[in-house]
């Protein structure tokens, strides 16, 4: 129900995508409700490739460590905020000189430590649900940055922006994480959608460099830099000027050699550690007891008895405890477990038989084969080209 204190369309979508519940644990505990933008982490989540002069290149992870430190509102004390609560919070900061500040941080793996931890511990760091160990990965301090101004006009510099994880600067590059890429395409196409197909012109969204931008994009709607009378392709009337390529593309390009996910992944036992790590190692008594509190909470306004028997399933295979604890406070009794069901979203790994295998119970045609994939879209061993990687 649109507009409506209503979760049932919310609790049915994560109960269909069982993928979904290391996120779901953090969005409901404690890191939900941050005690304001200034003391919260942030992160990239997906997996970047680091490159240098050489062409030599790491996986990298990068995060951004809060210098203020990290704090949450409980969501009983949450109605004595003000909705727009984190927003005062940074902008009076600001203006009073007290800037925020973030230490910028990065974990790096080669190709090859990639391919043994998905063999040896089934982290698959080409899924944005997977977490790089920080025993093995460190995280390496390589920088800081401060927010030290407040914009002049909340429009033209806030409503406006358009962040696109295709704006990289050289140096930093997309790895083979299918989410990432999908959302090179998405974002632009929504901000072509949201702001116009010129969005890229206004002041907040062009690059500041010392020379105008030359490309191949003509006409539409506010098009204030149209590039004058040079056509529309590589000409000799009016020549371009490259930049001098500083890197081998075909050499950071052409290593990945394995099989791309082309239509769902597969849930298996790896995609709940995680989650269980969160629950019984990093939450306390009683950051468990805010976590049964919000959820059940939420879950209240569920019309529908059968999808929260369907999370909960999801939940017994985090911990029976949380299960457990889910049940009390919901009245709720859920599924045995998730091996019984069948998911939209998700072929499951763990079903017992077959007709409960793939997504939505459609089995592919024989002639077709099954388009589940073994390394579920892991970076597997032999996924990566080292013959081209070394020259």
């Amino acid at each position: 129900m649109t507009h409506a204190d209503d979760s049932t369309m919310f609790w049915d979508y994560l109960s269909q995508n069982p993928e979904s519940v290391h996120q779901v644990m953090i969005l409901m505990g404690d890191r939900g409700i941050p005690d304001g933008w200034r003391k919260m982490h942030g992160y990239a989540g997906h997996t970047l490739k680091l490159v240098n002069k050489s062409g030599e290149w790491v996986y990298a992870q990068m995060h951004m460590k809060s210098k203020q430190g990290t704090d949450f509102i409980t969501q009983a004390d949450s109605a004595n905020y003000s909705p727009d609560y984190a927003q005062k919070d940074l902008y009076n900061a600001i203006e009073k000189g007290d800037f925020p500040g973030w230490d910028v941080c990065w974990q790096i793996m080669t190709p090859k430590e990639a391919e043994d931890l998905w063999e040896k511990q089934k982290i698959n760091i080409l899924d944005l649900t997977h977490v790089w160990p920080h025993k093995q990965f460190p995280l390496r301090k390589v920088g800081e940055f401060f927010l030290n101004e407040n914009v002049k006009n909340y429009f033209a510099e806030i409503e406006q922006i358009a962040f696109n994880p295709g704006h990289l600067v050289p140096g930093i590059e997309p790895s083979a994480d299918p989410v990432l890429q999908s959302r090179l395409f998405s974002y632009p196409d929504t901000h072509r959608h949201r702001i116009g197909v010129n969005y890229q012109q206004l002041p907040v969204n062009s690059p500041r460099v010392p020379y105008k931008m030359a490309n191949f994009q003509r006409d539409g709607q506010m098009a204030f830099f149209n590039q004058g009378s040079r056509p529309p392709y590589l000409s000799s009337i009016s020549p371009i000027q490259f930049r001098q390529r500083t890197t081998d593309l075909d050499k950071t390009h052409s290593h990945f050699i394995a099989g791309a996910v082309a239509f769902l992944s597969e849930i298996r036992p790896e995609d709940f550690n995680a989650a269980r790590a969160l629950w019984e190692k990093v939450m306390d008594d009683g950051a468990k007891e805010r976590f049964i509190e919000n959820i059940s909470g939420h879950m209240s306004t569920c019309r529908k008895e059968d999808i929260i028997k369907r999370q909960i399933a999801i939940f017994r295979e985090v911990s029976g405890d949380l299960a457990s604890r889910l049940e009390k406070a919901t009245g709720v009794k859920g599924h045995a477990s998730i091996a019984d069901l069948t998911f939209n979203g998700t072929h499951n790994g763990f079903a017992k038989e077959e007709s409960k295998k793939h997504a939505n119970g459609m089995k592919p045609a024989a002639h077709v084969g099954d388009s589940i994939v073994k390394s579920n879209g892991a970076p597997a061993a032999g996924t990566h080209n080292f013959e081209v990687l070394a020259h």
